[in-house]
């Protein structure tokens, strides 16, 4: 009667280690990644440290650090989506002030689109729609300078300021083929909020 008990005490051990088992190993394997994940990303960040090092150093100009990591951050969050965008205290300001329903400015919704600021749509009654801007016009350069590469909110900066003041804009109209100058006289913008939106059939 002992030598049963034994056995089945036995028995139940060995059951629950069988059991056990993959959980442990489980365990070891998902440590073993979570380890080599985190050990990728240091190799990763010092490689980082290591390219930033050796263009601070050798670079035939004097570069700015936090110039070079505000634009790695960039590069590194308009490579997720075409909307995740790193903004910096500047860029953060210009949003909020967006945000506020009214400023100076010209009058228009624009988009970063196949790496140029392209217009969504002039706002109406404002100098943007006066002077004839349209949906899908390329903005080439604001006051001189090309916005290839800009993202929207680093354009919008650009286009806006004190009431008054005038800003130059080069257009491409859709389907066309030549660049066309415009000077803008900013106003105070104000947006309408959209208070109903009813589908039509």
């Amino acid at each position: 009667m002992k030598m049963k008990n034994t056995r089945k005490f036995w028995g139940v051990v060995l059951l629950l280690l069988i059991l056990s088992l993959p959980l442990f190993l489980g365990e070891n394997v998902a440590r073993s990644q979570a380890r080599k994940s985190e050990e990728a990303l240091y190799q990763n960040l010092q490689l980082f440290s290591d390219v930033l090092s050796v263009v601070q150093t050798n670079y035939v100009e004097e570069v700015d650090s936090k110039k070079l990591i505000y634009g790695a951050l960039k590069g590194m969050l308009s490579s997720l989506d075409p909307y995740s965008q790193f903004l910096d205290q500047d860029l953060y300001r210009e949003l909020e002030i967006e945000t506020e329903g009214k400023f100076g400015g010209v009058g228009m919704t624009i988009t970063s689109k196949d790496d140029l600021i392209t217009v969504i749509s002039p706002i109406e009654d404002t100098p943007a729609f006066r002077s004839g801007i349209r949906p899908h016009d390329k903005i080439v350069r604001i006051d001189g300078k090309m916005t290839r590469g800009m993202n929207s909110t680093e354009a919008a900066r650009l286009l806006r300021g004190e009431p008054g003041t005038k800003v130059e804009v080069e257009i491409l109209h859709e389907n066309a083929s030549e660049l066309v100058k415009i000077n803008l006289v900013r106003e105070m913008i104000k947006l309408k909020s959209v208070k109903r939106v009813q589908i039509l059939p």
